[in-house]
C-alpha cells in the first residue's frame, strides 16, 4: 500500500519507518528542506533507540523515501496520515490547531483519487470533523475518507510500541475506510494484537483520557511521597503495595520530580479546556496539572534544604535533564523548573546527560555540561540524580562522596536506597517519599 506520512517530527517518523517496515510503500514529508536532506543522507533528527537501523534498513529496500514535495507525495496515495504539531496555544490552553488544519487543506488540493485522510496527531474530539471540511472547502469534488488514528507511543520505547502495541485504535465513518485500515495494519491483526474500530470522537476521546489517567497516576503518587517524607514511610513500599493489587497495576507509579514531556502537560492542558468549552469541567484533570507544577517546585525546596538553606557559592552536579531516558526531549522536562532555580539562586551548575545537550544548551542557560558524573562531583557540593539513565543507576558512590567537597545526595528517581548513600559515605540524603538524614 502506498502511504504519505505528513510531518517527521517524532510521531510521524517513527510510524513512517514502521510502516515502511510492515511492507508498505511510504514517503515521509517535511516542509523543512534542512530537515529532509538529513533524512535523506541517513541522519536521524530524534534519539530515539533503533530508529536509525530501522529507517536505513527500509530506505536500503525502496520501501522509504523523503521529500518536501507533499503534492508528489499525496499522488496516488491511498492512505494519507497527518503527523504534525499540536502544541498548546498560548493564552487559552487549547491544542493548536492550525498547523492540522494547513495539512488537511493542502492534502485535498492534491488529491488525484480516493484517499483515506488519517490524523495520526494528538487532536481534540471534533477535530477530524474539522478535517474533512477543511478538505472539501479546498476540494469539494475530492474523494476521500477521514479517520481518527491516535498514537500511544512511549519515547525511548517507541519502535516496541507500534510494533507490539496494548491496542490499535481506529476512528472510522464508512466500511471503505475500515478495510483501508485494516489492510494497513494487518501485520499487526495477525498477530493477535487489539484493533479496537471505533466512531471518529471516541477515538479522539481514548488518547486524552488515557493520558490524563496516566497523568494522574503519577501526580497521585507524588502527592503520597509527600506525605510519606513527613509519616516516615518509604514510598518504594508503598508504591510496591498498591501496585501488587491488580486492580491498580504498578505502572506509572514512581514518584519523582513530575511529569514532563511532549504529550502529558499538552494533552491535559488540551482535554481540561475541551471540557470547560462543553460546561463539564474536569476538576481531577485541572487538579492534576497544579499538582504537577508545585511538585517540581517543591524539589527545588528538598534541594534548598540540602544545601542549608541557599544555593549560593554552591556546585551542583545534576545528572540528567531530558524529561525522562532514552530520549533527547527536553520538552517540559522537571530540569526546567530545577536548573534555572539553582541557577538563578547563585550555584555553580554542572550537567551530565547522555542526549540531553542538543536541545538542552539552550534551555538551560549558565549551566556546564560534561561528560561523566564522577567529573562533575569534583569537589561539589550536592549531587543531583533528576533523570534515571541507566548510566546512572550503578554508580560508584564511594568514589562520588570522594571526589565531593560536600558529599550530599539528592536522589530524586529513588534509585539509590538511604542504607547505600549512608555506607558510600554521603553525609546528608534526599530522595522522594523517603525521609531525609544528616550524619
Amino acid at each position: 500500500m502506498r502511504i504519505a506520512m505528513i510531518g517527521t517530527g517524532y510521531v510521524g517518523l517513527v510510524s513512517g519507518v514502521c510502516f515502511s517496515d510492515f511492507g508498505h510503500d511510504v514517503i515521509c514529508v517535511d516542509k523543512d528542506p534542512g530537515k529532509i536532506a538529513k533524512l535523506e543522507s541517513g541522519e536521524v533528527p530524534i534519539y530515539e533507540p533503533g530508529l536509525d537501523e530501522l529507517m536505513a534498513k527500509n530506505v536500503q529496500a525502496g520501501r522509504l523515501s523523503f521529500t518536501t514535495d507533499l503534492a508528489a507525495a499525496v499522488d496516488g496515495a491511498e492512505a494519507v496520515f497527518i503527523a504534525v504539531g499540536t502544541p498548546t496555544r498560548r493564552g487559552d490552553g487549547h491544542a493548536d490547531l492550525s498547523y492540522v488544519m494547513a495539512a488537511a487543506e493542502e492534502v485535498g488540493r492534491s488529491l488525484t483519487g480516493y484517499a483515506v485522510i488519517v490524523t495520526k496527531s494528538t487532536v481534540p474530539v471534533g477535530t477530524n470533523r474539522k478535517v474533512k471540511q477543511a478538505v472539501l472547502k479546498a476540494a469539494p469534488e475530492a474523494e476521500f475518507d477521514v479517520a481518527s488514528n491516535p498514537e500511544f507511543l512511549r519515547e525511548g520505547a517507541a519502535i516496541d510500541d507500534f510494533m507490539r502495541p496494548d491496542r490499535v485504535v481506529v476512528g472510522v465513518q464508512t466500511d471503505r475506510a475500515a478495510q483501508v485500515m485494516a489492510d494497513i495494519y494487518r501485520p499487526l491483526y495477525l498477530r493477535d494484537f487489539p484493533i479496537l474500530s471505533t466512531d471518529l470522537e471516541s477515538a479522539e476521546m481514548i488518547k486524552y483520557a488515557a493520558n490524563a489517567f496516566l497523568a494522574t497516576k503519577i501526580t497521585f503518587i507524588n502527592e503520597i511521597a509527600a506525605l510519606c517524607e513527613r509519616t516516615g514511610a518509604d514510598i518504594k513500599q508503598v508504591s510496591k503495595g498498591m501496585g501488587l493489587d491488580g486492580r491498580i497495576g504498578n505502572k506509572f507509579l514512581h514518584a519523582g520530580p513530575g511529569y514532563g514531556g511532549s504529550c502529558f502537560p499538552k494533552d491535559t492542558a488540551a482535554l481540561a479546556r475541551t471540557a470547560q468549552d462543553y460546561s463539564v469541567p474536569l476538576h481531577i484533570v485541572e487538579t492534576v496539572m497544579r499538582v504537577n507544577d508545585s511538585t517540581k517546585t517543591r524539589m527545588v525546596e528538598k534541594l534548598r534544604d540540602l544545601c542549608d538553606g541557599s544555593f549560593n557559592g554552591k556546585t551542583i552536579a545534576v545528572l540528567g535533564v531530558t524529561f525522562k531516558p532514552n530520549t533527547d526531549d527536553m520538552r517540559e522536562a522537571p530540569a526546567l523548573t530545577i536548573v534555572p532555580a539553582l541557577v538563578g539562586g547563585g550555584a555553580k551548575v554542572r550537567v551530565v546527560d547522555p542526549q540531553g545537550e542538543r536541545e538542552g544548551a539552550a534551555l538551560l542557560p549558565g549551566a556546564t555540561w560534561m561528560d561523566n558524573p564522577y567529573g562533575a562531583a569534583n569537589n561539589a557540593d550536592l549531587l543531583v540524580i533528576l533523570t534515571e539513565w541507566n548510566e546512572f543507576r550503578a554508580l560508584d558512590l564511594k568514589k562520588l562522596a570522594k571526589k565531593m567537597a560536600s558529599p550530599r545526595l539528592a536522589d530524586l528517581r529513588n534509585i539509590y536506597s538511604p542504607k547505600d548513600a549512608k555506607r558510600a559515605g554521603f553525609e546528608a540524603y534526599g530522595a522522594v517519599g523517603r525521609s531525609g538524614w544528616s550524619a
